[in-house]
């Protein structure tokens, strides 16, 4: 589904479409044109033009179409589980996606360079992305010399954004998750404006924040449940560290000097 819609350039509102078709990748074969229109927010019309769009007679032929490419049956029994197994098993199934998109290291090989080179390095996350942004920003900070972390938005944001910039930061990460606040789409805009270059991992390559992100690394995120799970994009932002600290000469020694001075002071019980 990724690929059929990343082979066409979408307008704004197709992307919204798109974006929900692919969060709702399990239902979206069997889903009417209306129905995908309350979903995503948009017209019946706009579900219409956006099957045109990816080369469709119309939606019908789209349907179909996910039909055919739909995912085979889970395994053996699944039917049998109960919805927090299930729940584990979607978790499952968007880290064996992630795995086929690191097949290709060169994103966030890339992704990894532009945060190292950054000083400052701010790191944005609000709302429900505000656990990813802390915990990165955590590990970050023991092998880079000043991570900023932003994670309380209104009015402050875009004076944190300059702060950042006046202190020589080339670049910005942000964890994206649903709801998507709108503030964080506002301040991405805000901090291309002012020349970082924005790196991002969201819950889909069709995300709104998308159109003001230069480097989009996605990792989908469970639906299963009352409130989202999000194992993909926490994983994601370890690799996302783990390339960081490649293009850090200096990250070895300052994990080893950390680790000395945390046994001196006794801070672990372990």
């Amino acid at each position: 589904m990724l690929k059929l819609f990343e082979a066409h350039r979408l307008t704004p509102t197709q992307r919204r479409i798109a974006h929900c078709l692919v969060r709702r990748a399990d239902d979206a074969p069997f889903l009417s044109s209306v129905e995908v229109a309350e979903l995503a927010g948009v017209s019946q019309p706009s579900v219409t033009r956006f099957a045109v769009a990816l080369g469709f007679d119309g939606y019908p032929a789209l349907r179909r179409h996910l039909r055919e490419v739909a995912p085979a049956a889970g395994p053996p029994g699944a039917a049998a589980l109960n919805e927090y197994q299930q729940a584990v098993q979607a978790e499952m199934e968007n880290l064996r996606h992630l795995s086929e998109l690191l097949a290709d290291p060169a994103p966030v090989a890339r992704a990894g360079a532009v945060l190292a080179a950054s000083r400052p390095l701010p790191v944005l996350g609000l709302r429900a992305a505000g656990a990813q942004a802390r915990g990165f920003a955590y590990f970050a900070a023991k092998v880079h010399p000043d991570v900023r972390l932003l994670e309380e938005g209104g009015t402050m944001l875009a004076d944190r954004v300059d702060a950042a910039v006046r202190a020589g930061a080339s670049a910005l990460l942000c964890f994206a998750l649903p709801r998507h606040p709108r503030e964080v789409v506002d301040a991405l805009g805000y901090a291309r404006g002012a020349g970082l270059t924005v790196v991002t991992v969201a819950d889909s390559a069709f995300a709104p924040v998308a159109a003001h992100s230069d480097l989009l690394l996605p990792a989908a995120v469970g639906t299963g449940l009352a409130f989202d799970t999000a194992c993909a994009p926490m994983l994601l932002g370890r690799v996302l560290l783990e390339s960081m600290c490649d293009a850090l000469p200096e990250a070895q020694s300052r994990l080893e000097e950390f680790d000395a001075k945390a046994a001196a002071r006794g801070l672990f019980a372990d």
